[in-house]
Order: structure tokens, then C-alpha cells, then sequence
């Protein structure tokens, strides 16, 4: 065997193990991302998210979705605080629509928004997050204003 045939398969051999490291590393960024704890005074609930963080992906929403689990959502991430506005326009099931300031902390809750309804429901205050979940979960699991999402996209106040 030739040194240089012995150099090639050392390359390849590197090449290989380093898209397989950065395709692991890139997946294991992204489930970090599609996983939030919500923190309620009756204990942690995870929850597996898709993350609407375009203009695009935000119009869309939960449209057309015929059911949700009960662990899933929607995180809607304006990169910003701002008053933000929903409605239900294509959307066939009810759902909660949580809230959420930049610090993670819960700002409003609006309980079983109504499928189809184009009724405007708005945040009350500037918020970076919205997070939809299945209608009724919220008070399932006793979400209240004041408390707290985890997740990486929040950062820590101070």
C-alpha cells in the first residue's frame, strides 16, 4: 500500500467522523430547542414543541391540525417583546394560548380559544412567546400568570 492511498482513507476516515459528529451535534441542538418546561406551583410539565420563530411559520400555526397531545405545542418566538394577536381562523381544535415575556415568566393565559373563530385574541402586554397548547391544558395542570417557562431560547434576567 502506497502512503498516499494510506493518507487518502485517513482523510476520508476523518471526514466521515466529523459530519457524523456535527450531524449528532446539530440534532442534539435542535431537540434542546423543541423541548420546554413549564414550572407551576403543582409541579414541571415537559412539553415537546415545534418552534414558529418566521413570519412565515407563524401564520400558519396549528392550521388545519386535526388533534394535539397533551406533551405538545407550538412555541411562537418574536425574537422581541412586542403586543402580539391571535385567532383561530383554519384552526379545527381548541387551544390554550400562553403568553410569555422574554424572562420566561407567564404574562396571560387565554383558556380554549374556539376552532374557526376569528375573534381577535390579543396578549394584553408585550410578550416574545406565545405558546399554544391542547384547549383545557393550562388548567389541567394549574398554569397561572407569574409562573415560569423553561427553555433555551429564554434568557435569564439580569
Amino acid at each position: 500500500m502506497h502512503i498516499s492511498s494510506i493518507v487518502r482513507s485517513a482523510v476520508g476516515a476523518f471526514r466521515v467522523s466529523f459530519s457524523l459528529g456535527l450531524l449528532l451535534l446539530v440534532t442534539a441542538c435542535s431537540s434542546a430547542d423543541n423541548r420546554l418546561v413549564l414550572h407551576t406551583s403543582s409541579g414541571d410539565y415537559a412539553f415537546n414543541v415545534e418552534i414558529a420563530d418566521t413570519n412565515e411559520s407563524r401564520a400558519k400555526g396549528l392550521m388545519f391540525r386535526t388533534s394535539l397531545a397533551p406533551d405538545a405545542g407550538m412555541l411562537f418566538d418574536y425574537h422581541q417583546e412586542q403586543n402580539a394577536s391571535f385567532w383561530m381562523q383554519n384552526t379545527l381544535i381548541p387551544l390554550d394560548m400562553i403568553f410569555i415575556g422574554a424572562d420566561g415568566v407567564v404574562r396571560n393565559i387565554h383558556v380554549n380559544a374556539k376552532p374557526m373563530d376569528t375573534t381577535s385574541i390579543p396578549s394584553g402586554v408585550p410578550v416574545r412567546f406565545v405558546l399554544e397548547v391542547a384547549g383545557g391544558r393550562s388548567r389541567e395542570i394549574g398554569l397561572a400568570v407569574g409562573d415560569r417557562m423553561e427553555h433555551p431560547r429564554v434568557k435569564p434576567a439580569g
